[in-house]
């Protein structure tokens, strides 16, 4: 049914006809054709507005207008309050990044409130709507997707220099300032491993002496060797996890996993290690002063190889850094940010962790930024 529309004039006509002739609005109902709620309506409306009363074609009448301004002052306040919240990270980034921001929220709030906002001029906005990309933009989003796509791959662990020298191998050529800029605008963060380094106090072990001597670095492969045992909570209980790196390329050779903290684990650590790299000669093998490693049959398996026994003060996480350094990272880069229902989960994602990325996807700082075996297979080529 379509609504019907009535001039101004009759509107008044009407309102005079009941106000000042004195017909009733019944019968000026029936006289006029219009409900007699309608005329009620009228007639209010014109004892509170008086001639202001019945604008027309879509004017308001001043309370109406006087509503509507009030109305879109209040807006505008919400929209100056909530735009630098919204665009707080902003505030310090170039006027390209706020235009950015403009475009992007035009349907949520008006460009000319925005701009007053951030403090950036409508006519540059659209401007920059309208102005090619630069090459530098252009190059800055082929660089953010391979960034990303690097940052994935890394499980979401590598900061800004890792991946640096990820795409540098990838044959890309930019600046680490670059890297650094772009991850700080993804928000692409490395996870950050404890601060507050431990205290370097102990006494020395009766058993063997400490010949390591933090002596981290080796010439080759299979002349040095550090080895410990860390622990993961499961659902069902503590997995034990030992470990025996290679110095030379900082590669996990063994790694055995019980659910047991025992001398058999370290040494299935250390037979796993002989065995994966063919019997080595002249080694050096170390480790702290836990009663794993100072075991009679742990003991007697280095003799029988004719390996030379390393063992560090108790208490003291420095005399095996190389090795705390590689448990640091297994747990902030994989474990700590994940709950384990069975040991066997434990196991599988350890494994993942060694073998599937440390070994042979992860950038290490002291060999180069080469991944452990990169690293040896150059060696082996040189």
């Amino acid at each position: 049914m379509t609504r019907r529309a009535f001039s101004r004039e009759l509107k008044q006509e009407a309102v005079e006809l009941i106000t000042k002739r004195g017909v009733s609005t019944a019968q000026a109902s029936r006289d006029l054709g219009i409900h007699a709620t309608v005329l009620r309506r009228w007639v209010r409306a014109s004892e509170i507005d008086g001639s202001a009363a019945f604008p027309g074609h879509g004017k308001l009448t001043p309370e109406q207008e006087e509503l509507r301004s009030l109305r879109r002052e209040v807006s505008k306040l919400k929209a100056e309050r909530d735009i630098p919240k919204k665009g707080r990270s902003l505030l310090r980034q170039g006027p390209a990044v706020m235009f950015w921001f403009v475009a992007k929220h035009r349907g949520v709030w008006p460009v000319s409130w925005m701009c007053d906002a951030l403090g950036v001029s409508r006519s540059g906005f659209h401007a920059w709507l309208t102005r090619p990309r630069s090459n530098r933009s252009i190059r800055d989003e082929e660089l953010s997707l391979a960034i990303r796509a690097s940052f994935l791959r890394s499980d979401r662990t590598y900061g800004a220099r890792r991946v640096w020298h990820d795409l540098l191998e990838e044959g890309y050529s930019c600046g680490l300032h670059c890297f650094e800029r772009l991850m700080r605008q993804a928000a692409f963060r490395a996870r950050p491993k404890r601060r507050q380094p431990p205290k370097d106090e102990g006494t020395r072990s009766i058993k063997a002496a400490n010949v390591l001597e933090r002596e981290f670095d080796a010439d080759g492969p299979n002349q040095k060797w550090v080895a410990d045992f860390t622990y993961i909570w499961t659902v069902e209980g503590w997995l034990y996890v030992a470990a025996v790196i290679d110095l030379f390329s900082r590669r996990v050779v063994g790694w055995p996993m019980s659910d047991q903290m025992t001398s058999q684990m370290v040494t299935d650590a250390l037979i796993m290690a002989i065995w994966r790299r063919g019997r080595p000669k002249e080694l050096l093998h170390h480790s702290d002063q836990g009663s794993q490693y100072t075991s009679e049959p742990f003991q007697r398996l280095m003799d029988d190889h004719g390996i030379t026994c390393s063992i560090g003060r108790s208490g003291n996480v420095w005399d095996n850094a190389a090795m705390e350094s590689f448990f640091s990272s297994l747990k902030t880069e994989r474990i700590k940010r994940k709950t384990y229902r069975t040991r066997k989960q434990a196991r599988a994602d350890v494994f993942d962790y060694i073998e599937c990325f440390y070994n042979s996807k992860r950038r290490h700082s002291t060999i180069g930024y080469l991944s452990p075996i990169t690293f040896e297979e150059r060696a082996m080529k040189a």
